[in-house]
């Protein structure tokens, strides 16, 4: 070996011991709740700028708007924004966020590139306390301060998206969206988060709820719910399965990451009248739904003993 090629050998390993130590430091941060803010969590290859990356998110939440029923009730609207701010100030996330309620029967949450989040009404219904619907729109601010959108895109080296019209997007990220958002029947092409994604996701949507509160153990009960619920009426959570999978070892994985890098604390944010007002408003709106015309048969009802509420 001549002295040059050695002297670029051993530059080489000098490169990759400091990438390996960089990424060990990241690594350190990543586990630590307290340098929340302080770390670059989306950092890595992707070809759209924040800003970039914002207005592509605009141009799909302004399609799902059109495609979804957005609910109006003040209320309910400002309570799950205040809800999603509060865990956005304590995350690491570098957008602004916008959070919408849609009408569905779907008990989901989603998030598009740059900062929207849409949270459907049938998430609210399942979840009985505030930290099980605070655990899902951590995950979801979590893929967005991760980035995973975008930088699941520049893997796939889609780099023109925004040049392409919205017609042909339909079976892409539109029709991701739309699906999730409303159950618009359109076709998914691509763009399912990896495990790694969702791991990831859940492992920073736990600090995330830890630093503004909440019970970090309301995301694993909420996953035991939709478990629970796919195993009582298979394929009612289809759509969500298959780009949200839900697994034992997930939630076993969530529950160990709890006990190794979140320090106890005396009280956490369970549950408050609040978010019990705005859950029972959503059971009323729901109630109050016009009946199928071609439903005509006598509906019989039997008188609320002293006390019952809605679930």
């Amino acid at each position: 070996m001549g002295p040059q090629r050695g002297l670029l050998s051993a530059l080489m390993v000098c490169l990759l011991a400091a990438a390996a130590h960089a990424q060990d430091k990241k690594e350190d941060k990543k586990k630590d709740p307290n340098q929340i803010g302080n770390r670059d969590v989306g950092k890595g290859i992707n070809f759209y700028s924040l800003e970039k990356e914002i207005a592509l998110g605009k141009q799909l939440a302004e399609e799902v708007a059109r495609q979804a029923k957005l609910v109006d009730d003040p209320l309910i609207s400002e309570y799950v924004n205040r809800m999603g701010q509060n865990l956005v100030r304590n995350s690491d996330a570098k957008v602004p966020f916008t959070f919408r309620v849609i009408e569905s029967d779907v008990p989901n949450a989603f998030s598009l590139p740059g900062g929207y989040v849409f949270v459907n009404t049938a998430l609210i219904q399942l979840a009985e306390e505030e930290d099980e619907l605070a655990g899902s729109v951590a995950h979801e601010i979590a893929h967005v301060a991760a980035r995973h959108i975008t930088r699941q895109a520049t893997k796939s080296e889609i780099t023109n998206l925004l040049t392409i019209p919205l017609s042909v997007l339909l079976g892409g990220w539109t029709g991701y969206a739309v699906r999730q958002g409303a159950g618009v029947a359109i076709p998914m092409a691509f763009l399912r988060f990896s495990r790694g994604d969702e791991s990831e996701a859940d492992y920073l949507g736990l600090q995330y709820m830890y630093a503004s509160g909440y019970d970090p153990t309301g995301i694993i009960t909420i996953f035991e719910k939709l478990d629970a619920l796919n195993r009582q009426k298979p394929g009612t959570l289809g759509r969500l399965l298959s780009t949200h999978p839900l697994d034992s070892d997930r939630i076993q994985k969530a529950q160990e990451e709890i006990q190794k890098i979140l320090p106890a604390r005396d009280e956490y944010i369970v549950n408050t009248s609040e978010y019990h007002s705005m859950r029972q408003r959503v059971f009323a709106m729901e109630a109050h739904k016009k009946p199928d015309p071609q439903d005509n048969r006598p509906t019989l009802r039997r008188p609320l003993e002293m006390g019952h509420s809605l679930p």
